[in-house]
């Protein structure tokens, strides 16, 4: 079982003058005034064609500058306009390239960090800008202060909400020890209510498990963040003791997990292999292209597992499922095959930019297509909103894959006990069992 792994580092040349780029080697007896942005002096630059800006790109834009300063209707900040300016570079890439300010970086950490200064709701934004609350989390502010799902914030501190205060943070984040006053609707309750909630630090545990019946583990992964990997062996530890180190079976569920870490998936099929290829990533240069494969040590010992997804289950969890260990169960994945890595920039903003494509063990892609499940579930309801109106192939400017299907083919959200049920039946079987440890022999 792997105790470490290898960490894609992305080195970009990011602070080199824009009026200072070399030509390429090759191109150094030409007239450089042509195409190109005069050499730099910098004897330690690094010339390559990709580092050439044209220069009439470079005019045209600067032209486009001086006529906004000068002739819009109010003034415009020189600051402003540069920080428009430097988001158009990344706006139309794809959906999952963005640029970052300070407080959406910090934000983007927290929710990889799995920790962050808040009051502990899960929550749905709005279009009117108002928060509706999902679920107030186990032993939090929200939920010792009487939140319920359901529950719709109409204002904080005594200000209404408006869709610009998301922005950021949000409202409902802060320093540990503030206390913040929610007005918000209530179900059945004629009258707004309001309630003071004192924030903390919470911690988000992305992995819980249980007993299923004798022998048969479940556990539960909400996404990938820093901890999650060894938060799950502690996991599956606890329930193999309470097992006598006999567990016979394991359902891991990864419905509307919306990927995360890529080592921490990595890691967690790892725990689940005991050789062979878990996944590879391919960019434009080579520092991106990476593969990981998997280590003795299978923590299941052979006992078969099946992955429970559906079309929530996207990129890290995606990789995870497709793992030529365990019987997939559940609905068409969201398709997200692409990573993306984050810049730090030096006034404390970031840059995520997608960086390199995922590749399966036998070297397809997943990119706007999915994972199609060995069993496929279909929801309970009946109601259209069982169906997912969203998948990477329905993104506008996603990147293209190998074998993209049409967004029409989108998977089904699964949710209640149902799918859990019908993934243990599947384990169950006696023909599952024996392919899987014929596979670990």
């Amino acid at each position: 079982m792997r105790r470490s792994l290898p960490i894609l580092v992305l080195a970009l040349l990011l602070v080199r003058p824009a009026f200072a780029q070399d030509l390429p080697v090759d191109a150094q007896d030409e007239d450089p005034s042509a195409d190109a942005i005069a050499p730099s002096d910098d004897p330690d630059a690094v010339e390559s064609a990709a580092t050439k800006v044209p220069l009439d790109e470079i005019r045209r834009y600067v032209g486009v500058y001086n006529a906004v300063k000068e002739a819009y209707v109010d003034p415009v900040d020189d600051k402003k306009l540069m920080g428009s300016a430097i988001r158009g570079l990344l706006l139309d890439l794809d959906p999952h390239s963005a640029y970052m300010q300070k407080d959406d970086a910090e934000a983007f950490d927290e929710d990889t960090n799995g920790a962050y200064d808040g009051i502990g709701v899960e929550v749905q934004q709005l279009p009117d800008g108002r928060v509706r609350i999902i679920a107030p989390i186990d032993d939090t502010p929200a939920a010792r202060a009487g939140i319920k799902a359901g529950d719709v914030i109409v204002a904080v501190d005594g200000k209404p909400l408006t869709p610009a205060s998301a922005e950021g943070q949000g409202p409902l984040r802060g320093d540990p020890g503030s206390t913040v006053k929610l007005t918000l609707l209530r179900e059945g309750v004629p009258k707004p209510l309001e309630i003071s909630v004192k924030r903390e630090k919470i911690r988000i545990a992305s992995v819980r498990g249980r007993l299923l019946e004798p022998g048969y583990a479940y556990v539960r992964v909400s996404a990938f963040q820093a901890d999650t990997a060894a938060d799950f062996e502690k996991t599956l530890k606890t329930l193999q003791d309470q097992s006598g180190d006999k567990l016979r079976g394991l359902v891991l569920d990864l419905r509307s997990n919306p990927g995360g870490l890529l080592t921490s998936a990595v890691q967690i099929a790892d725990d689940l292999l005991e050789s062979g290829k878990i996944v590879s990533t391919r960019g434009r240069i080579a520092i991106s292209d990476a593969q990981f494969s998997a280590t003795p040590g299978d923590l299941m010992h052979g006992a078969p597992v099946a992955v429970l997804v559906d079309a929530g289950s996207a990129s890290a969890s995606e990789v995870l499922a497709d793992n030529q260990r365990a019987r997939v169960v559940g609905s068409r994945t969201f398709g997200k095959g692409s990573v993306q890595t984050v810049l730090p920039l030096d006034n404390g903003d970031s840059v995520k930019l997608t960086t390199a494509r995922y590749y399966t063990p036998s070297g397809k892609s997943i990119q706007a297509r999915g994972i199609e499940p060995d069993v496929v579930l279909k929801p309970e309801k009946t109601a259209e909103d069982a169906q997912a109106d969203y998948a990477e192939a329905m993104l506008p400017g996603h990147l293209h894959g190998d074998e993209e299907i049409d967004g029409s083919n989108a998977g089904d959200v699964l949710e209640g006990d149902a799918p859990i049920a019908a993934a243990l039946a599947e384990i169950k079987k006696p023909a599952v069992a024996k392919v899987d440890a014929a596979q670990h022999r």
